[in-house]
């Protein structure tokens, strides 16, 4: 897809990376399990904590059809999968990402359960009220055209449908420092400020359930996580040669409050 943000996320090798840094930590690739890939297939602020909030959030149940929008490696997906039996669909702009997704789900034998689609999120492949569930965790802040985007998902899910997210926000400090994990330079990046947020889903139709500022927690793990550093296999993997300068700046965005971050739960009326 010859996509300035798809190039930004789709480096090349990056299956043979993630299988080299797997052998690297002792594991079999053969025989994988789910929670062999935390390390590099939650790619968001506080990794599977944040997921594991996030599904409680939504109430998840094992009979809905979800939607991963923004899906990346697949990895929030395939905790739904397996957590709680539901089918999710995952939809990104990356090939690399989808075609990494789809792998690894069947080396860890969830593929009968999620399937990834290579798309755009402003014009999704999906029937009108497809799913039960819109999940997307740090996706949009590469889409402009967020009206578009958001009533594209209210579009595709089914009346009471609920939307969940946990994403990257605008904070009071000023723009960004870049790059970013999710852009090089100012001219890929568009945050939107909470509360223009929120009201922008609520004229879209949207019943906002639950709205949650969770910036100082997640600053907190974020230094907490960089005087850990970190193994063969992590979020590194996915951040190309510029990833040193773009884990540092986001750290020093959430510290500046440059960058906010929120989870909230929603219902389509």
């Amino acid at each position: 897809m010859d996509d300035p943000i798809a190039r930004h996320y789709g480096l090349p090798g990056l299956l043979g990376a993630v299988l080299e840094a797997l052998r690297a930590t002792g594991r079999d690739v053969d025989r994988l399990e789910p929670d062999d890939l935390v390390p590099v297939d939650e790619f968001h602020i506080r990794g599977r904590a944040a997921t594991e909030e996030l599904a409680a959030l939504a109430g998840v149940q094992g009979d809905w059809k979800v939607l991963d929008v923004g899906s990346g490696l697949g990895g929030s997906g395939r905790f739904l999968a397996r957590r709680f039996g539901c089918r999710v669909t995952g939809l990104d702009l990356t090939p690399e990402y989808c075609a990494l997704a789809q792998e690894l789900s069947a080396r860890v034998g969830l593929d009968a359960l999620t399937e990834y689609r290579c798309g755009s999120a402003l014009a999704m492949p999906f029937e009108d009220g497809a799913f039960d569930l819109a999940w997307s965790q740090h996706a949009q802040m590469n889409i402009e055209d967020k009206a578009r985007l958001y009533a594209e998902i209210h579009r595709v899910l089914r009346p009471g449908g609920r939307f969940v997210f946990h994403d990257i926000l605008a904070g009071p400090g000023g723009p960004p420092h870049f790059p970013t994990h999710w852009a090089e330079w100012p001219e890929m990046s568009f945050l939107i400020e909470p509360g223009a947020f929120r009201a922008l889903l609520e004229g879209l139709g949207f019943r906002t359930l639950a709205w949650r500022d969770l910036t100082g927690i997640s600053r907190d793990w974020y230094l907490e996580a960089k005087k850990k550093g970190g193994g063969p296999l992590g979020l590194h993997l996915l951040l190309g040669p510029t990833g040193p300068a773009k884990m540092e700046n986001v750290g020093r965005n959430l510290a500046e409050e440059r960058l906010t971050i929120f989870q909230g739960l929603l219902e389509k009326v």
